[in-house]
């Protein structure tokens, strides 16, 4: 099996963390795992000092964003395939499997786990309304069919999600992760998931400002020239 860098972006996630940590752990035990704390107030910090394998990286941040924290931890990434994971459990961890068996059936593709291929619960309807239209303008800008382009389970090709030219601070960087492999003609292939949505009691973190920069990130990406290899 390819080998396996998982990117963990953590903002005040004391709850979950220390769950997270110990599935991604017991999954997949020879993996690298970038964790990257974007200046919690909370213990996550302490938590990742004290749980994380010699084998792991743990950077720590001011806080900027989900967009910078990812950002922060791709350099670091040795794996031949690097994925996505959120600190809290929406997402099961052990689901990145079927995204890696996937990656390795179709070389050079781009994997999402879509919440929207198989029947999950869902707690805040306008959510899923923006998720939607966000999807279908990326769909009708780059010519694709994805179901859910805002889903934080992605796994690349670690060399691809290093060349790629992200620049986002917040979760707009989902739709850069989305735009820019269709722009280059990538494929992205996706798998169903589970999904264990949260409330924003719970720690639920984004707001319909982030719908708004995110279609407005799509359509400067669509509109960017594409630069020219240098000596040409």
């Amino acid at each position: 099996m390819a080998t396996l860098s998982i990117l963990v972006p953590v903002y005040n996630e004391e709850r979950t963390l220390r769950r997270v940590m110990e599935a991604l752990v017991s999954a997949f035990p020879d993996s690298q795992i970038v964790y990257v704390d974007d200046g919690s107030t909370d213990s996550s910090l302490n938590i990742l000092e004290v749980h994380a394998r010699l084998q792991d990286v743990v950077l720590t941040k001011s806080n900027g964003g989900k967009g910078s924290a990812i950002r922060m931890a791709t350099p670091h990434a040795l794996g031949d395939f690097s994925v996505i994971q959120d600190a809290d459990m929406e997402y099961d961890p052990r689901e990145i499997l079927s995204l890696l068996k996937e990656a390795e059936a179709h070389p050079g593709a781009v994997v999402f786990g879509s919440r929207f291929l198989q029947r999950n619960p869902n707690i805040y309807p306008l959510y899923l309304i923006g998720n939607k239209a966000i999807t279908l303008l990326i769909n009708v800008l780059f010519r694709s069919r994805l179901t859910d382009s805002y889903t934080c389970l992605k796994l690349f090709p670690t060399s691809l999600l290093k060349e790629l030219p992200l620049k986002a601070r917040g979760f707009e960087l989902e739709v850069e992760l989305s735009a820019y492999p269709l722009k280059r003609g990538v494929a992205i292939r996706e798998v169903p998931i589970s999904y264990h949505p949260r409330s924003f009691a719970e720690g639920k973190k984004i707001g319909w400002r982030d719908a708004v920069l995110g279609a407005f990130t799509a359509l400067k990406i669509r509109l960017q020239r594409e630069r020219k290899p240098s000596g040409l």
